[in-house]
């Protein structure tokens, strides 16, 4: 329960810490994802959502660019999603370190090593 504790501390801490990257990032999505929706004569619903689900790289299908200045804005789109995605999880795989080397024992290193080898 500790490790969990103290990685849930770090990980909000961290995300604070980042929370001006994370913000710049979600507002160049959305922002792309109206001018997407003007571009094409979506609703600002359906851009927010298509800019959202691109972001994501999930991409359902359902609402697709026609005109090539948007379906240039869905690379940029996409990338950005993928960036603003792998910082959290850079963030979640060092705070599990940082958290593990807090709580783990010496002994349990040596167990799984030996544990291991022995396979």
């Amino acid at each position: 329960m500790a490790f969990t504790l103290t990685f849930i501390e770090l990980f909000f801490l961290s995300l604070y810490l980042i929370l001006p990257l994370l913000i710049f990032l979600s507002a160049l999505i959305i922002l792309l994802g109206y001018l997407a929706s003007t571009i094409e004569k979506w609703s600002t619903f359906d851009g927010l959502y298509w800019a959202l689900i691109t972001a994501t790289t999930v991409g359902y299908g359902d609402i697709k660019p026609v005109k090539k200045i948007t379906k240039i804005l869905s690379i940029v789109i996409a990338l950005t999603g993928m960036i603003l995605t792998g910082i959290i999880i850079a963030v979640a795989l060092n705070t599990a370190s940082i958290s593990l080397d807090k709580h783990i024992e010496p002994k349990m290193i040596e167990s799984i090593k030996d544990r291991l080898n022995t396979h």
